[in-house]
C-alpha cells in the first residue's frame, strides 16, 4: 500500500498497519527511510513558525532554517534511534518478544503517521502564534503520536495478544 492510504489507515486500525508492516520483513532501509521521511516533513512543518518568529524578531531565516534542517536531520534521527533501543530494552525486561527492528519500525512510523498532525501545528504556529488553539494541536498530535506508537509497540512486543489481521 502507499504510505499516504497507510497513514490514513493509521488513523482507523493502527494494529493492522503496524502488523503489516512488520510481515514485510525487517529491512533497515525501509526503516530508515521511514524515519528520514518523517524528519524532513517534521523540518517542513517548522517552517511557518520560524518564518513567523524571524519576521517579529528579526535575524536570519536562512540560519534559523539551516539549524532546524540539521536538527531534523542529523540529530533527532540519532535520538530516535536511541529512543527505540530504550523502548525495547524494556520490552524485553517485561517480557515482550520482539525485536530490535520491530522497536525502530513502530516508533519510526508512529511519527510519520502523526506528521499530518504535525503539519497542522505548524501551520497554527505560523499564521496563529502562541494561543489555545496552537495548544490543542500540538496537544492532539502528541496524543496521536503516543498512541501509534505504544499500539504498534504493544503489536511488536506481544503479536499475539489479540486476533491476528491478515494483510490485505
Amino acid at each position: 500500500m502507499p504510505v499516504t492510504t497507510d497513514i490514513v489507515q493509521m488513523y482507523r486500525r493502527p494494529r493492522a498497519v503496524v502488523q503489516r508492516l512488520l510481515s514485510m520483513g525487517q529491512r533497515e532501509d525501509r526503516a530508515l527511510a521511514i524515519l528520514m521521511g518523517a524528519c524532513l516533513v517534521t523540518f517542513f512543518a517548522q517552517l511557518p513558525r520560524l518564518a513567523r518568529q524571524n519576521h517579529i524578531e528579526g535575524g536570519s531565516l536562512e540560519r534559523a532554517m539551516t539549524y532546524e534542517f540539521l536538527a531534523w536531520m542529523m540529530l533527532w534521527p540519532l535520538m530516535f534511534y536511541g529512543i527505540a533501543a530504550l523502548a525495547r530494552l524494556i520490552g524485553k525486561v517485561i517480557g515482550g518478544k520482539g525485536t530490535w527492528f520491530s522497536a525502530r519500525i513502530t516508533l519510526f512510523w508512529a511519527l510519520l503517521a502523526a506528521t499530518p498532525m504535525m503539519l497542522l501545528n505548524g501551520l497554527v504556529a505560523g499564521f496563529i502564534g502562541a494561543s489555545p488553539a496552537l495548544n490543542l494541536v500540538g496537544a492532539l498530535w502528541a496524543i496521536a503520536f503516543v498512541t501509534f506508537w505504544i499500539v504498534g509497540w504493544r503489536a511488536a512486543e506481544w503479536p499475539n495478544s489479540s486476533e491476528q489481521v491478515s494483510a490485505k
